[in-house]
């Protein structure tokens, strides 16, 4: 699979829980940490943020992608619109937390997030 990072740098603790938690190993990590200019329209800014990333329009609709989303809650947002876009469906995110009772500030991963099966769930109760 390929992770998409638009967080901080993830450590090896934290990749190797992804690759726990999904049951694969990540191929490659591509990294691209936003800096958002609020008096820029962020929908734009996320455009940008995506084309970097370089895929094809073949490599979006058929590689495995996982998300660590940036933590900026509207670049999220437009970041997991504009990849709908892209991909056809949702993709996976991770979920960051920090770790409960340690000393010092460290993050692990929580869950990976199956956004599409969310969607789908939630369409059952239109």
């Amino acid at each position: 699979m390929r992770l998409l990072n638009f967080s901080h740098p993830l450590t090896d603790a934290q990749r190797s829980q992804i690759e726990s938690l999904t049951g694969q190993s990540i191929a490659r990590v591509i990294e691209r940490m936003p800096h958002f200019d609020d008096a820029q329209p962020l929908a734009q800014q996320v455009r940008e943020l995506v084309d970097g990333v370089g895929l094809t329009s073949q490599e979006w609709q058929t590689e495995a992608l996982l998300v660590n989303p940036p933590g900026l809650a509207p670049a999220a947002l437009c970041l997991m619109a504009e990849l709908h876009g892209r991909i056809g469906y949702f993709p996976a995110a991770v979920r960051i937390r920090p770790v409960a009772d340690a000393a010092l500030r460290q993050f692990e991963v929580a869950e990976i997030l199956d956004l599409q099966r969310v969607r789908d769930t939630a369409r059952r109760s239109r």
